[in-house]
């Protein structure tokens, strides 16, 4: 994997979290960088750690299913893509709709964490199907995750969700390319 489709990779997974992150923001009175730090590195934290052991489960079964390896990357991509995209149009415009408070809490951190990094436990599968060197790419994920969700507090302390979904239909645009190009490279089609 290319540092530039790493790169995008990790911008497409981190587009869940910049999405909550938004949210959060929205619901401060006054947004302070500690409260940002403390989103980002939730967020950072639970983005880089989801695909390290995603990564770890994916070796034990990646020789079982090697032939078909980019198939199933391109499945695994294409899927997650496509359920960033259908959330954001399905959500609902209504104040009420706001799942997401400013409680900045333990218990309420580790669900959001969690919720917004399943995607990239299966990104780690994926990783280990293609042997992508597992370090520098939880590393790339977990910083630009971590820095892009303390610019989504700010934002969505300043401008509002309005860019919420537009940020989960970003995200998930990339992740299905790179689903289809992780695809024609298995027919030795390259893009990039």
């Amino acid at each position: 994997m290319s540092i530039a489709e790493l790169f995008l990779l990790a911008l497409g997974l981190s587009m869940d979290a910049v999405a909550v992150a938004i949210c959060k923001g929205l619901s401060m009175d006054k947004m302070s960088a500690k409260n940002a730090l403390i989103v980002g590195a939730w967020f950072g934290g639970f983005q880089a750690l989801m695909p390290l052991i995603g990564y770890y489960l994916g070796t034990a079964f990646a020789g079982y299913i090697k032939t078909i390896s980019h198939v199933v990357a391109f499945v695994l991509l294409a899927a997650i893509g496509i359920n960033m995209i259908r959330e954001a149009f399905s959500k609902k415009e209504t104040d009420d709709s706001k799942a997401t408070d400013c409680s900045l809490s333990v218990k309420a951190m580790f669900l959001m964490a969690v919720a917004t990094s399943i995607d990239a436990l299966a990104i780690g599968v994926t990783f280990a199907f293609l042997k992508v060197s597992i370090l520098p790419a939880v590393l790339t994920i977990g910083v630009m995750t971590f820095v892009l969700s303390m610019a989504g507090v700010k934002l969505g302390n300043v401008f509002g969700a309005k860019y919420q979904s537009t940020a989960e239909i970003f995200g998930g645009a990339i992740l299905c390319l790179l689903g289809v190009k992780i695809l024609l490279e298995q027919f030795g089609i390259y893009i990039l």
